[in-house]
């Protein structure tokens, strides 16, 4: 076995192992695994062979985790909060959709139908929000995600060029990774958090987010993706507008030496495919044309099915309402939840939409009762999930996610982050150590939360 075979073997079995005894091993085990999908990778045959399901075995485990540890688990109460309730809702809309809609023709089977594919997704998408519950959990888990843009970024970087399609990197990491939109959209969610931690780390911190900013950007570039331009774009601006006080400048800087360090990893191929993004219609590539076309199509499915054609059914239906373009995807992740899941499916979306940055917002105003260090965090972390999830709504204009995994990560993680919020505030109160960074700093906060709160003694 090579070096990296027993690396991942040694990181997949402590996974596995201790997913029992403390789920949040068996959790980022999971995302670590669906991030580089060992299932693709040449190293990883050697195990292969032995026949694993990787996902399924730390998803069950981490499960029966939760389940011999549901007295150690702090998700307080509700046991659902607003965000899962809407989470489980959308899953009942897909499964809904399978039952009024059309039946799934076999030329478009695929190995999981995408509504068993996405109640899997949404099965850890609870075991996340419900193990992940602490400010040092969630922080384990943000330099997991980092890890996995800088193993995606390696990955990247050593694919063969004769590999790609079309010269555009369009496969890499997991088995969702198949698509480079979908490629983007995913280290494009993961680059806020990677900006903001290089600005709060000390120098170890500040190296691993420097090598991985570095080498996921130049994965986005070799993707000569339209979709993230427009994604990345649009985070941006809202970095911009939405960047906490005292931390503006810094942000604008990085903004502009990660545009510079983009500019000078692109070449002409690149800005020509990106240029069509706002090019009239007589200068547009076929690509984008048909995209438009599709989506017109879609919306004409939608006035004719409200209810949609059933989740997973577009391809075998857009035919009928766009003749030129049979068996196309939709490309963009609202016309495929309108067109196949309907107006049940898009409204229950815009609202999580909408609900996660409410409670973000609400995470952030809680925080303010907190002394300025433990406030810092939340805000900052807050800022980085809305800057990645505005990321990934803008390259989904040019790629369908409603059944890609990590998007309803970045739905659920308001929700952690707001459980932490929750739990750190009653760590201040009762003089608990198990819900801060440090315990010193810990009893030191609720020293001064606590001074805060007495009320002022009568002047004498």
């Amino acid at each position: 076995m090579g070096i990296r075979t027993i690396l991942f073997l040694a990181g997949y079995v402590v996974a596995v192992g201790g997913a029992l005894v403390v789920p949040l091993l068996g959790v980022l085990g999971y995302m670590a695994v669906y991030s580089i999908g060992p299932e693709t990778q040449w190293w990883a045959a050697p195990i292969n062979a032995w026949g694993i399901r990787y996902s399924m075995t730390l998803g069950v485990l981490t499960a029966i985790g939760v389940v011999l540890g549901f007295r150690s688990l702090r998700w307080g109460k509700p046991i659902l909060l607003s965000q899962e309730y809407l989470i489980l809702l959308f899953l009942g809309a897909v499964w809904l959709s399978v039952v009024m809609g059309d039946p799934h023709e076999g030329e478009y089977v695929l190995v999981d139908h995408p509504a068993v594919k996405l109640s899997k997704a949404i099965f850890f998408v609870m075991l996340l929000t419900h193990v992940v519950t602490t400010l040092k959990d969630f922080y384990i888990l943000v330099w997991t995600l980092i890890g996995c843009a800088l193993v995606l970024g390696v990955l990247a970087y050593e694919t063969p060029r004769d590999s790609f399609v079309q010269g555009r990197l369009n496969s890499v990491g997991g088995l969702d990774f198949r698509e480079a939109n979908v490629i983007v959209a995913y280290l494009g969610a993961i680059l806020p958090l990677v900006g903001v931690q290089f600005l709060r780390s000390k120098w170890l911190g500040k190296a691993v987010c420097l090598a991985a900013g570095v080498l996921a950007v130049n994965a986005v570039v070799l993707t000569r993706s339209r979709g993230g331009a427009v994604g990345i774009g649009l985070g941006a601006v809202v970095a911009l507008i939405a960047a906490p006080k005292g931390f503006r400048r810094p942000i604008a800087l990085g903004l502009v030496v990660a545009a510079v360090g983009a500019y000078c990893l692109t070449d002409p191929a690149y800005w020509g495919r990106a240029s069509t993004i706002t090019a009239a219609e007589e200068e547009r590539d076929a690509s984008a044309q048909s995209r438009l076309e599709i989506w017109e199509g879609g919306v004409r499915m939608f006035m004719d099915r409200p209810f949609g054609v059933g989740a997973g059914n577009f391809e075998q239906s857009i035919g009928r309402y766009a003749p030129e373009h049979p068996g196309r995807d939709a490309h963009n992740t609202l016309v495929r939840c309108f067109g196949e899941i309907g107006l049940p499916g898009i409204a229950v979306l815009i609202a999580l939409i909408a609900n996660a940055g409410l409670l973000l917002r609400k995470t952030v105003k809680r925080a303010q009762a907190f002394p300025p260090e433990e406030k810092a965090h939340f805000t900052y972390l807050s800022y980085a999930l809305l800057v990645g999830l505005v990321t990934v709504l803008g390259c989904g204009m040019m790629v369908s996610l409603p059944y890609v995994e990590f998007f309803w990560w970045f739905l659920a993680l308001p929700a952690c982050l707001w459980r932490a919020c929750r739990n750190l505030e009653e760590d201040l109160a009762a003089g608990r150590e198990g819900g801060g960074l440090r315990p010193a700093f810990l009893r030191a906060a609720r020293e001064r939360l606590l001074g805060r709160l007495r009320p002022k003694e009568a002047s004498r």
